[in-house]
């Protein structure tokens, strides 16, 4: 039942929840210590009613993880080979770091797949996301050629923003620990620091 569109309004927030109360289990245990009796409960369902939904733990948690994947590759994929090269790349830094700061749960989730070895999604790395990256990339390599931007890797310009910006996320535990900050003002801080430092870096001489 799990493949079939849902029927009626109770179905819709039926399977919302169990998604909803799954990205919490997930984010927070990984698929391994992750539970159908955990996600039930989070859900406010018995084990029952989620497995009418989902016969699976791992039926969930791809559903999950591919309707998620499309969400997480467009910052990249709004990187406009038109635009002001320096500009585009800090976009798409603000872009990264706004999803960290709105979502966090999924950014988790990310994570602890790829650090199992992405064993659900693995296809889609080297598939259709490498494409995109491999498209972004040529695009920075071509500014970098012209002379707009400084001459860096592209690849790994894209893999440190993951990194400055995801860390928000993954990391946000220690974050807070350390900063102790009021809400979510350090999100703030993190943008003014990064947008500093990739400025920096990507920014010929000749044209400070």
């Amino acid at each position: 039942m799990a493949d079939d569109p849902p029927r009626t309004r109770i179905q819709q927030k039926n399977r919302a929840a169990i998604l909803d109360a799954a990205l919490d289990v997930f984010s927070q245990h990984g698929f391994r210590g992750a539970t159908l009796d955990q996600i039930a409960g989070a859900a406010g369902l018995s084990k029952p009613n989620v497995l009418y939904y989902f016969p699976s733990k791992e039926a969930i948690h791809e559903a999950l993880v591919h309707g998620l994947i499309d969400i997480w590759v467009q910052p990249l994929h709004d990187l406009d080979p038109s635009g002001d090269p320096v500009e585009e790349i800090l976009a798409y830094v603000g872009r990264k770091l706004d999803m960290s700061r709105q979502m966090p749960r999924e950014s988790r989730l990310f994570a602890n797949e790829i650090v199992q070895g992405a064993p659900r999604f693995g296809a889609e790395i080297t598939g259709r996301f490498k494409d995109l990256v491999d498209e972004k990339a040529a695009v920075i390599r071509g500014w970098a050629e012209a002379g707009r931007i400084n001459p860096l890797d592209p690849y790994h310009l894209i893999f440190s923003i993951w990194a400055t910006t995801q860390h928000y996320a993954d990391f946000d535990v220690q974050v807070r620990g350390i900063l102790a900050p009021v809400g979510d003002a350090h999100f703030d801080d993190a943008a003014r620091f990064l947008a500093a430092l990739y400025r920096a870096a990507l920014t010929p001489p000749g044209v400070r």
